[in-house]
């Protein structure tokens, strides 16, 4: 009988060059309840990810002409494939193309003759692994988190949030995200994610903090990026306006032109929260909007806008 456990289903691409083979698979994973797409070669396969991405990839490693292994590491050069499950099905089980298989991006194998039970049981956990993943990533962008994934083998940033690109493009230069590169390999053999010592990028008078976070079980490291301002205005705007130091930090971001919702992000508060610390600003101040409280604060550190 036919499952219904995804919805909407799930889609999974075959790529395998011998006809029995594939209506094999397709037949078990159709009666799982699959979507299957099929290809018989490796610009094939290419094609049909670059018009639609599936959520998991069956890919033959021996195939006439491209090879799994090629078409594998072009999937992994595509930023609609980078994420995407792809399962080698090999009868080759000599530890090195096993780890030929890994290296070149996969992310499980089977051994042929394929068992259909067995491939859909291994379908099945990365769909729902790839779910869960997905779910978290929605959740960051939602609430507007500085988060991106970086492989620290190639250096490709493989997933970030809008608001993560938005600080990437404006403090670091493409020449400089070798250094990110470096600082996460300087760290992979720490015992704990935590020992990581921050990295930084000045762009004027604010700077870019990153840490890093975790990894993920596919080997690639999580950074967490927030804005910082600098100490010294901050401490400045306490003294001088008699504010509290979040309220200076608030302060500092309003004249900066920001945003109640981008002041959150960037101080890890809500905009409910910076808002009741601007009310506590205009009343200190004596002011009663944005612009009047960036004015006086201007005025009086005879500080310029940027």
């Amino acid at each position: 009988m036919p499952h219904t456990d995804f919805t909407p289903l799930s889609t999974v691409l075959i790529v395998d060059d011998v006809p029995e083979n594939l209506a094999v698979l397709h037949d078990a994973l159709d009666e799982a309840g699959y979507a299957v797409l099929v290809a018989t070669h490796g610009d094939a396969a290419l094609q049909s990810v670059s018009t639609f991405t599936p959520d998991v990839i069956l890919l033959d490693a021996v195939m006439p002409g491209m090879d799994g292994f090629e078409v594998c590491r072009r999937l992994r050069a595509q930023d609609k494939a980078r994420a995407v499950p792809v399962i080698f099905m090999t009868g080759l089980t000599e530890s090195e193309h096993v780890v030929a298989g890994f290296a070149a991006g996969g992310t499980d194998y089977v051994t042929k003759p394929v068992r259909p039970s067995e491939v859909l049981a291994r379908i099945a956990a990365h769909v729902n692994h790839a779910k869960h993943v997905s779910q978290a990533r929605s959740a960051l962008d939602a609430f507007g988190q500085a988060t991106f994934v970086m492989d620290p083998d190639s250096g490709q940033i493989t997933w970030q949030t809008p608001l993560a690109r938005q600080l990437l493009e404006h403090y670091v230069a493409q020449h400089e995200f070798a250094t990110i590169q470096a600082w996460l390999k300087q760290h992979l053999a720490s015992p704990r994610d935590g020992d990581a010592a921050p990295l930084k990028f000045t762009h004027g008078p604010n700077r870019l903090v990153l840490n890093l976070s975790s990894r993920t079980d596919d080997g690639e490291l999580i950074v967490a990026a927030r804005e910082e301002a600098p100490g010294q205005l901050i401490d400045a705007l306490t003294h001088n306006l008699r504010l509290t130091p979040r309220e200076a930090e608030v302060l500092y971001w309003v004249i900066h032109g920001k945003t109640n919702r981008d002041i959150g992000d960037i101080l890890g508060g809500s905009p409910r929260t910076v808002n009741k610390h601007l009310e506590h600003v205009f009343t200190k101040l004596g002011v009663e909007t944005r612009t009047a409280a960036a004015s006086v604060a201007m005025n009086r550190l005879g500080m310029t806008k940027s």
